[in-house]
């Protein structure tokens, strides 16, 4: 009878059937907990000590993402909880704001937005060109 109730919470936590089809079809994964906190993105992260630990954490990217999320969206602070660094997360423990510290980004490589340098040095070894015919 426990599988029955689980299959409930997962169908409930994923917003019925519908739901559940496409967070299967987003992150290949099914799963309920307690909605722990969200931040500033709207990532939502959640706990259940049901699983395993290092599957008792996660979070669910917002849907402003779509299919282009990374692991470089998860803020520092999220960060440390998520990966066990500590049980407090930053909702009930919030990480001291210190003058020094950036504010955060996400990473931009191989996105249309990524840092591209040009150089403004002369190559050393030039690319040979065919001679043109003139006839």
């Amino acid at each position: 009878m426990s599988w029955v109730s689980n299959l409930w919470k997962t169908y409930k936590h994923n917003n019925g059937l519908i739901g559940s089809y496409l967070k299967l079809f987003r992150t290949d994964d099914l799963k309920w907990g307690t909605l722990i906190g969200e931040d500033k993105f709207g990532n939502k992260y959640y706990q259940n000590t049901y699983f395993f630990l290092g599957r008792s954490r996660w979070m669910e990217y917002s849907l402003q993402f779509g299919h282009d999320y990374d692991a470089s969206q998860i803020l520092p602070e999220w960060h440390r909880w998520m990966s066990y660094m500590t049980d407090d997360p930053p909702t009930t423990h919030p990480l001291p704001r210190r003058e020094w510290m950036m504010e955060h980004t996400e990473n931009l490589s191989g996105t249309r937005r990524e840092y591209v340098p040009y150089s403004t040095v002369r190559p050393k070894i030039e690319a040979w060109v065919p001679p043109s015919s003139q006839k």
